[in-house]
């Protein structure tokens, strides 16, 4: 019989504080190199569990807009634990609408209750206030999964 052993939101939080400042790269993942908000999540994955459990296709800035598929939310689901939005804590991850209706293609990853970590074009990896705006926009939320035992 095998035991799982908690990720604490404390180990998320300090991983993915470790890319603060990285620069925007589309489809990278290196901290402190270069990443895109997605690259940021794997990223903090690989400081947690090692290997990655999928490689992302290759996708352009505007995949979601141009499929309208829940690509990114679907992929979450494979490997992260879905939480109701209203639940949301540090070291959760975040997705967000970046239009009405359309499909979720922007993530994040809480600090604490006021604050979140991301990466956007221009700006790199930085922290942001988890407003009202962001939270309107929260699709989805997931936490991180026990590790295996």
């Amino acid at each position: 019989m095998s035991s799982a052993e908690a990720i604490s939101p404390a180990a998320v939080v300090a991983e993915a504080l470790a890319w603060d400042r990285t620069p925007y790269h589309h489809q990278a993942s290196a901290r402190g190199v270069g990443c895109d908000c997605l690259g940021l999540v794997r990223g903090v994955w690989r400081g947690l569990y090692g290997d990655e459990p999928e490689q992302p296709p290759r996708y352009s800035p505007d995949w979601a807009e141009a499929t309208g598929e829940e690509t990114l939310a679907a992929a979450a689901r494979r490997w992260l634990i879905e939480i109701p939005r209203d639940q949301v804590a540090a070291g959760d991850v975040v997705l967000f609408r970046m239009i009405a209706n359309g499909p979720a293609k922007h993530c994040a990853i809480l600090i604490d209750d006021g604050r979140m970590i991301h990466a956007t074009n221009g700006d790199g990896v930085r922290l942001e206030t988890y407003s009202r705006p962001w939270r309107t926009r929260t699709a989805f939320a997931f936490r991180f999964p026990p590790l295996k035992g």
